[in-house]
Parts: structure tokens; sequence; C-alpha cells
């Protein structure tokens, strides 16, 4: 496997992103990377995890853990998308309360996007903020949500509307939980991958165009290379604007109305699945300014279609969909951040889209 990568913040390194085919180097990333400083013989650590990941791998992480003597406790909560509320994050607080975690000890996010996200913020909340881990189990979550810090909770079906910026003090990416991933949720995954390669190296675009049949296939050698290149783009971002105040927000790529879409279909479509759309509707605008060819904007599409991603969609209420922008967490003032691309490769901000420009996007993505 690749050798960690390291997360720094203001040219310090707070955290290492690893590399793994199992959860052995768990104990000791725990021991003696994350608890070294904090009395680590008698702390305790509690996991998180979605009641799909609890069935796979809940029991072997726990394993890992009482094989080296390490006091745990778990909380599972019913997965899907819609339990990603405060009410889901009392119940967490709740349980840590209980069994009277403090802030020298630690949590652990087993699962994906959903499970990261809101583990994230009930250790960025809990105490005034505690130390966790990621344990990315979806392709999504271990290229993009498990890497940055960026934690929450969606409110009255609005995505991550309430959050915290919460470093994790390490990331473990073992692939081979990818086997377990249902094909939707893996295939999902690679809108985010698409997303890095459009909005930041030509050469990754090309490589994902020439590799296709084998991630499809669930290659692990080059699955693994892709999360690689992937978190080097994430980490090259996040590094330089941790906080989202300026070029982080490239990576909002086709989340405009991605996100959109996904409240209006009540999160009936997959996170990726949404991202996927919003992309193309993202790249239309940029190709109708003239930032694209026509054959770019169609090559890029085909990607996805031959990722399994959706190009089109049923069924969409278009000023709904553009109604729906302006409650976005990226919207600033009257005007909404939209991320476009200046070509393949390059991404930009633009608060200049409008209204008729995101309605004829949406066209292009809307079943005749």
């Amino acid at each position: 496997m690749f050798n960690p990568i390291v997360i720094h913040m203001n040219s310090k390194p707070i955290y290492n992103i690893h590399f793994t085919q199992s959860y052995n180097i768990l104990p000791d990333i725990i021991l003696n990377e994350v608890l070294n400083n904090t009395g680590k013989s008698n702390r305790k650590v509690f996991i998180v995890a979605d009641s799909n990941v609890a069935t796979y791998h809940l029991q072997a992480v726990i394993k890992q853990l009482e094989d080296n003597n390490i006091t745990n406790f778990s909380y599972t909560f019913l997965a899907g998308e819609e339990n990603k509320h405060t009410g889901t994050i009392g119940n967490i607080y709740e349980k840590l309360i209980d069994n009277h975690l403090d802030r020298n000890d630690l949590l652990i996010a087993l699962g994906g996007g959903v499970c990261g996200d809101m583990t994230g913020f009930a250790a960025a909340t809990y105490l005034r903020g505690i130390k966790f881990i990621q344990l990315p189990t979806s392709l999504l979550a271990m290229v993009d949500s498990s890497i940055g810090g960026k934690t929450g909770v969606d409110y009255n079906g609005y995505k991550n509307m309430v959050g915290a910026f919460h470093m994790p003090s390490a990331v473990i990416t073992n692939t081979e939980v990818l086997k377990t991933l249902p094909d939707r949720e893996y295939i999902s995954g690679f809108a985010e991958i698409i997303k890095h390669a459009l909005i930041d190296d030509k050469d990754y675009y090309n490589f994902l165009f020439d590799n296709s049949t084998a991630a499809l296939n669930k290659d692990l050698d080059v699955v693994a290379q892709i999360i690689y290149k992937s978190c080097n783009i994430k980490k090259k971002v996040v590094e330089e604007d941790p906080t989202e105040k300026g070029i982080r927000a490239h990576l909002n790529f086709g989340h405009t109305l991605g996100h959109a879409i996904e409240k209006y279909m009540n999160f009936n479509l997959l996170h990726g699945e949404c991202v996927s759309l919003g992309c193309i509707a993202s790249m239309y605008i940029s190709y109708r300014r003239g930032h694209i060819t026509l054959e770019e904007f169609n090559n890029a599409k085909e990607l996805f279609s031959m990722y399994g991603l959706p190009v089109k969609i049923n069924n969409l209420n278009k000023n709904e969909v553009i109604n729906i922008t302006s409650n976005d967490k990226k919207a600033d003032g009257n005007t909404i951040k939209f991320v476009l691309l200046k070509c393949i490769g390059q991404a930009y901000i633009d608060t200049t889209v409008t209204k008729q420009e995101m309605y004829d996007a949406l066209s292009i993505i809307c079943e005749e």
C-alpha cells in the first residue's frame, strides 16, 4: 500500500491518512499516534457506526481494541441520510455521558459520510471538543468526507446546515471493506472522484477514462491508486484553505444544484448521483460561457455515464430546484457561490450565475 498522506495546518502536521487492507494497525494508531500524550493506559474509545456497516465491520474493530486491552463502547444508529439530524446527535451525547467519556477520550467514526459527519460533529461539540478518528467504509467517504474536518448534520432537510470544522486525529482507509459495499453505493463514490479530476488534474481525468473497467470491477490495486490520487487533491486544497474561505470552495463543484436536487428528491437519490447531475449542469454553464468546448462537455458527460452515474433525471421541477439553492449553505447574501470550469482540470468561483442559466442547465439533465 501507499505511504501515509500527512495533512498540515499552518505548515504543521496535524494528522495522517493511512492506507491499509485491514484494521490491524488501528490499536497502534490509537495508542502511539492519537493518544500518545494523554495517559493512554486508561483511555476510553467510543465507536459510532450505522446499522449496515455495523453488521459487517463493527465486531472486527471491537476485536482489535479488546485484543489490545483498549476499553471501548459502541453506538449504532439506523442507516440512511434521513437519520442525519440533531436527534441522532443527542443520542450520541447521551451514550457518551452514560459511559463517562472525558476530554482525553476518543471517538471513532466507522462508516460512510453520514456517520463521519455526525461523529465528527459530536466530537467537535461534546465537552467543547474531543479527538476522533475516521474509519471510512464507503468509496465516497474515503476520497472526500473523511478528509478535511468538515462535520455536520442536516436540518429540516437542508444538507449539513448545522456543523463545525473539527479535524480528525487520524484517517484509516481500509480498501478491503469496499468488497462489502453495495454496487450502487460504490458507484456513487466515483462522482466525487471525477469531480476531483475535473477541478484539478487533467491527467487524472484521462487516467479515469483509461481505467474505468478495472475500477468498476473493484480491482483494488487500481482503486487504491484512485483513492490516493483523490486524497492528494483534497489534501492540497484543504491545506491551502482549511475553513473554506477561498479555494476549498472549488470542492463544491456540482454541489450547488446537486444538493438542491438531493433535497427536492427527498434524498431518494444518493449524494454521488446528485453530484453527478450537478456536475453536468455546471459543465453546461461552463460550456455556454465559452470556457470548455461542446466536445469536452460531451466527453465529461460520457465519463460519468461510463462509471454508471446518472446523466439524466425524470420529473424535476426546475424552478423549485432553483428556489432551493437560495437556502443552501453556500449562499452568500443574495448571491449563490457557483463553481465553474475555466478548462478541464481548473475550476473557479463565480457569483454571477443567473436563474436562467441554472434553468437551462437543469433542462439539459431533465428527461423529455
